[in-house]
């Protein structure tokens, strides 16, 4: 029986995280890259509701680092990203509060986000 590679470089079947990220996140993504616009500087992105697949926004706006801290979620995995001296930063949050299977989920969607 052949082996089966998952390894797209290998010519091999491309496996799906099975995380799917809004569309939101990329527009969101694109207002804070966009050097114009001074409105939005940070997004933090976690899953939605209780679905275990779908990423949306939580929170975006502008304030910088210290307002993207403020924001950040203590009881699910989040993943962000800010607008810091000219360069944009993104991150993966995971707090001490965060039960064991969505540290787990959180890093599975870690790989898709930006």
């Amino acid at each position: 029986m052949p082996t089966l590679f998952t390894d797209p470089r290998s010519g091999g079947v491309k496996k799906s995280s099975g995380v799917n990220v809004l569309p939101i996140v990329a527009e969101t993504w694109a207002q804070i890259r966009d050097d114009s616009n001074t409105d939005v500087d940070y997004l933090i992105a976690s899953f939605d509701g209780n679905s275990k697949t779908d990423i949306t926004i939580i929170s975006s706006g502008s304030g910088g680092v210290e307002a993207c801290a403020a924001a950040l979620l203590e009881s699910k995995p989040c993943y962000g990203g800010v607008k810091l001296r000219g360069r944009f930063v993104t991150f993966f949050y995971v707090p001490e509060e965060c039960p064991p299977l969505q540290r787990g989920r959180g890093k599975r969607g870690r790989r898709r986000y930006f």
